[in-house]
């Protein structure tokens, strides 16, 4: 029977230098992982993905840090590249980069819809596409996309569309690597108490998100904490690997499909 245990196998996180995607690092580490890529974007997050590494390597796990704009086919074949020369293939490829818009449709410009749509949709794809090569027979992969995708609101139309073509993206490829053992799957959180949610937000609207989901009242800001995703994330790259193809919200009952 095949060993779906995190003991010993690798692993590249996307964005993984803080917030979720450093959470899921330290989570996946403290679970047996032996090796992890924390890629970052640019130079502004050099430090903090470099400060992560040393954390890791601190617990005797093998960790590198690595730089790259995820935009375009070449920059995610580069990553898997160099993930590959730095710790081996990895048995799990999580992408947790993205970016968000909260505008009205008629006040889009092209170059923010080509941004979102870049970001969001092509990078994911690609990075699918460069995991299919790269992961290890039974690896699993999975993708950060957001509730929103089971919400019926205005303002998001350029996340909510650009994401939800992940969504697609995730079933044709599970059906694609299925024959190898991989799982795929996307993970959609709800807005989440991190820079990312709060920059696009004004008061109004943070006091309704933190009263929103079911289980507000029970969280320690009334939004999504990276803390309540990173043991779903964990769980689907482990023994949770019989699950391929879906997209699973969790948002403590923010929205639902």
């Amino acid at each position: 029977m095949t060993d779906h245990s995190l003991k010993g196998k690798t692993a590249l996180i996307t964005g993984g230098a803080k917030n979720l995607g450093a959470l899921i690092a330290r989570d996946l580490a403290a679970n047996g992982v032996a090796a992890i890529a924390i890629h970052y974007h640019g130079p502004e997050a050099a430090g903090d993905a470099e400060k992560l590494v040393s954390e890791l390597k601190n617990q005797g796990v093998e960790a590198v840090a690595l730089q790259g704009d995820l935009k375009t086919a070449d920059a995610n074949t580069k990553l898997f590249r160099e993930t590959v020369a730095a710790i081996g293939r990895p048995d799990i490829a999580i992408n947790t980069v993205g970016k968000v818009l909260k505008k009205p449709i008629l006040d889009i410009t092209e170059d923010e819809y080509d941004s979102m749509f870049a970001i969001n949709s092509k990078a994911a794809f690609f990075f699918l596409k460069e995991a299919g090569r790269h992961v290890n027979d039974n690896g699993k992969i999975v993708t950060i996309v957001t509730s929103l995708l089971g919400a019926y609101t205005p303002f998001y139309s350029t996340y909510a569309g650009s994401k939800a073509a992940v969504e697609h993206f995730t079933r044709a490829a599970s059906k694609e690597f299925g024959e190898r053992g991989i799982s795929v799957n996307a993970i959609g959180p709800g807005p989440m108490d991190t820079p990312f949610f709060y920059g696009q937000e004004g008061a109004d609207a943070v006091a309704y998100h933190k009263t929103a989901a079911a289980l507000s009242p029970f969280s320690k800001t009334g939004l999504t904490d990276i803390e309540d995703i990173a043991p779903y994330v964990r769980f689907m790259v482990s023994e949770g690997w019989w699950m391929t193809g879906q997209t699973i919200l969790v948002n403590g009952g923010y929205t639902t499909k």
